[in-house]
């Protein structure tokens, strides 16, 4: 089985995930291949789909289109994402079945950098920067002023580097459905071919030369600020929601049919009705006798999520630290710039603390993002906070629970 792991991508690679009413600017995306392989998982599982692919099912491990895998996965193909290792769960345990070469037997990895995820590959197939190539952003909107970018190209692909587009237009061709995949457009031909599609949405846009001089395309909305499910609200009727009921929901029948229907470990927990639920390593846990802290991450102003992380300025200007309340870092003998250790069964990352009142008794934090670099004891001295979550996935998407998370903090060596 392939594993497709991606980022968020530009025209050169997919879509944004945006609604055309997010913007009130119409756009359109490029046709591509059906893809014959129905079947799918959520992301957070890709490394549980290697090690027990065939025996994850719909009902204990959320997989969709088919009762179960039928096969492990054997192949990754990584795009745009640092998600093989850095922002995924249980750094350690994902070292360990990654080790395996015949488990996983293949990993590609396409990027512009050597990322901690890229460090594992088999074959790394170098990306080209923003500044390298021409491609619409889509990703912002403000208010009622909603804006598109045309990022043109600042120079010329340095070395061997190489667009994906063009790299799954050379695939496609290998594969006999080159044709069909490019339509016989290089990239620049689809650009200038979803703007003119554009264009018939909505004449009133410049055309694509001004665009592309311009960089920026913005106006105010003639209908106000944007309201979520306005047409909704005004005719419910006639504009039902994507809910079973087609209105909002306080009560879910599906989720009630879910809580009997699928398997659920011991003290997980589906509901039809928003009720509290303590987790698996909670304020409640009996965990908590042996790590009685609550770790928990956030994101940082330095980076968006792993991009920026190895920025030598940035990581000086906005130094990667554990926040701890004083009363718990006094019990400790910590003090503000102290190197200290975080630690529990998964793993180990020694960084400094900021002692700060900001942080409730109890908990502590973590920025999430900073790149693993490990000691060779696989002790990350760079603030990793992955090293210290859990796989464990939750209830109901199957998906990242890695804001709760029990450890324990010890002082290494003064400041």
């Amino acid at each position: 089985m392939l594993a497709l792991l991606t980022g968020n991508l530009g025209i050169h690679g997919g879509g944004s995930g945006a609604r055309e009413s997010d913007y009130n600017i119409p756009f359109v995306r490029f046709p591509t291949l059906e893809n014959p392989v129905q079947t799918s998982i959520s992301m957070f599982l890709w490394t549980d789909a290697i090690v027990r692919g065939p025996e994850m099912t719909a009902t204990r491990d959320g997989v969709r289109g088919k009762d179960k895998l039928d096969v492990p996965i054997k192949f990754i193909w990584n795009y745009a994402g640092n998600c093989i290792i850095n922002q995924h769960s249980d750094i350690n345990r994902t070292h360990d079945i990654l080790q395996d070469d015949k488990a996983c037997e293949m990993i590609v990895v396409i990027d512009n950098h050597m990322t901690s995820s890229a460090k594992y590959a088999d074959i790394i197939l170098p990306d080209l920067t923003t500044s390298e190539q021409a491609d619409f952003c889509m990703d912002g909107k403000a208010a009622n002023m909603p804006y598109f970018i045309f990022a043109d190209k600042a120079i010329e692909p340095q070395f061997e580097a190489r667009s994906i587009y063009q790299i799954c237009s050379d695939l496609a061709e290998r594969m006999g459905v080159g044709k069909e995949f490019t339509e016989g457009r290089d990239q620049e031909g689809w650009l200038r071919h979803l703007y003119a599609e554009t264009l018939k949405l909505d004449p009133t846009l410049p055309d694509f030369e001004t665009v592309r001089k311009q960089g920026i395309v913005k106006r105010s909305d003639p209908n106000g600020h944007y309201v979520a499910y306005q047409a909704f609200r005004e005719d419910p009727e006639n504009n039902p929601l994507t809910t079973p009921s087609g209105k909002v929901e306080i009560y879910s029948e599906e989720l009630a049919r879910l809580a009997t229907e699928w398997e659920l470990p011991e003290g997980d927990v589906i509901h039809p009705l928003p009720i509290y639920v303590s987790t698996s390593e909670g304020w409640d846990s009996p965990l908590r006798n042996k790590y009685p802290l609550q770790l928990t991450g956030f994101h940082f102003k330095a980076r968006c999520h792993s991009t920026y992380g190895n920025v030598d300025v940035l990581k000086q200007a906005a130094q990667q630290e554990m926040w701890i309340n004083p009363m718990d870092a006094e019990r400790r003998g910590i003090k503000n710039g102290d190197r200290i250790k975080i630690y529990n069964d998964r793993g180990e990352v020694r960084i400094n603390a900021k002692v700060t009142p900001r942080m409730m008794p109890g908990v502590v934090a973590l920025g999430e993002g900073a790149w693993y670099a490990p000691d060779g004891n696989k002790v990350d001295h760079n603030g990793s906070i992955n090293v210290l979550t859990s796989q464990k996935p939750s209830p109901l998407a199957k998906g990242n629970p890695q804001h709760t998370n029990l450890v324990e903090v010890q002082l290494v060596k003064k400041a």
